[in-house]
């Protein structure tokens, strides 16, 4: 199997060591909460790059190799408060990175103990997200506003509520900090990465993939490197941004189409997109991971603005790179990820849906043969393409 060689490996890519703003001072020790999961390590080894001396407090069961000996480590819970104050003493730090933990606790714990916090939250903090028929019209906009209406005390989901009020708690005890809400990130050491019902139908040589709707939806999402890099620039302390919250995610989104055919092509494989609706696509659900395929597009122009943000590495170019690592490094078939993606990898039962659903659609076909048009519907005059405008000429 041959494949494509992205212009970056995750493994020895070294992210930007400077953005477009001055820093507001040279920073020295940074403490890091977290730091293990899939864009820790490139932090870290970021802020190692810039001059830090780095230490980072995780619970010690997923240590790594990809973070050196230099770097100094805690082992407590980042989600018991007491525990992490007992381990952190009485220290202080020019700068707090909060990727992990109970933050709405750890940010007052921090607060008169570091010259600079920058933390990370969700981007479902946006009203309509877990419900977009919240909404009038139906669904986010496109982009959601960086200033759009956020989740309210009403929300249903007490898991989006929290990520607001999480949120106001940084802000109550760190009036400058940067926050910085992830996306849904793909690429290495992902735990649970949802392109692998894609890569694994490719590996598996599927002659086709069923995707709802024609597989249009688009939702922002980050590769690993990209958030890294936005984080790095968060920790440099631009003036303009401090004080700010900020959508991260790649500078242009895929639709599942175009990712099913970026991972198809970058395993030298082809498959035929069967577009099913909704309704009847089950085996769409997990790449959807909604019951609705409205979009969820981020406005990251004030990211762009006033951190400096651009990709590191292209969309299309990272998910080759996400697509190739997880070739490299499947998960268990039938094991708990898979389960944990609801996906049943159930081919057979795929087969049958495929051919029921052409069988219909051919029965459909003849039907509407039998329908005479006054004047057939067309694209318009102003159509441009190269196809056929129908009935015209």
């Amino acid at each position: 199997m041959k494949l494509h060689v992205a212009p970056l490996h995750y493994l020895t890519m070294k992210l930007p060591a400077g953005g477009q703003n001055e820093s507001m001072t040279a920073q020295r020790t940074a403490l890091v909460i977290g730091g293990t999961g899939p864009t820790g390590p490139l932090v870290v080894n970021g802020l190692i790059e810039r001059g830090f001396g780095v230490t980072i407090v995780h619970t010690g069961r997923h240590e790594t190799d990809l973070i050196g000996p230099e770097v100094r480590h805690i082992h407590t819970d980042p989600f018991d408060g007491s525990a992490t104050a007992e381990a952190l003493g009485n220290e202080s730090f020019d700068l707090a990175v909060v990727m992990y933990g109970r933050l709405r606790m750890l940010a007052p714990l921090l607060a008169g103990r570091c010259g600079h916090f920058v933390s990370i939250g969700g981007v479902g903090v946006y009203r309509g997200f877990g419900s977009p028929d919240d909404l009038f019209p139906v669904g986010m906009t496109v982009p959601l506003a960086h200033d759009a209406s956020l989740v309210g005390d009403g929300e249903e989901f007490r898991k989006l509520r929290m990520i607001r009020v999480t949120e106001e708690a940084v802000f109550e005890h760190h009036p400058q900090a940067i926050h910085l809400r992830y996306p849904q990130l793909y690429g290495p050491r992902q735990p649970l990465p949802r392109e692998w019902p894609l890569v694994r139908r490719a590996l598996d040589r599927r002659p086709h993939v069923i995707v709802a709707d024609g597989g249009l939806t688009v939702k922002s999402q980050g590769w690993i490197g990209n958030a890294a890099h936005a984080t790095l620039l968060a920790c440099e302390a631009p003036v303009a941004a401090l004080g700010g919250i900020y959508n991260v995610a790649d500078s242009s989104a895929l639709s599942i189409a175009q990712i099913a055919e970026v991972v198809a092509d970058e395993l030298g494989h082809s498959w035929e997109l069967v577009s099913l609706p909704y309704d009847l696509a089950a085996p769409a659900r997990p790449l959807v991971g909604s019951w609705s395929t409205t979009h969820r597009v981020l406005d990251i122009g004030p990211t762009m603005r006033d951190l400096g943000y651009r990709d590191v590495l292209a969309p299309v170019d990272a998910w080759r790179s996400a697509t190739r690592w997880l070739a490299e490094n499947p998960p268990e078939r039938g094991g708990p990820l898979e389960q944990r993606l609801g996906d049943p990898f159930d081919y057979e039962a795929e087969d049958r849906l495929v051919a029921a659903w052409i069988d219909a659609r051919d029965d459909l076909a003849n039907a509407l043969a039998d329908i005479d048009w006054f004047s057939e519907p067309n694209y318009g005059s102003a159509y441009v393409g190269n196809r056929p405008n129908p009935g015209v000429a």
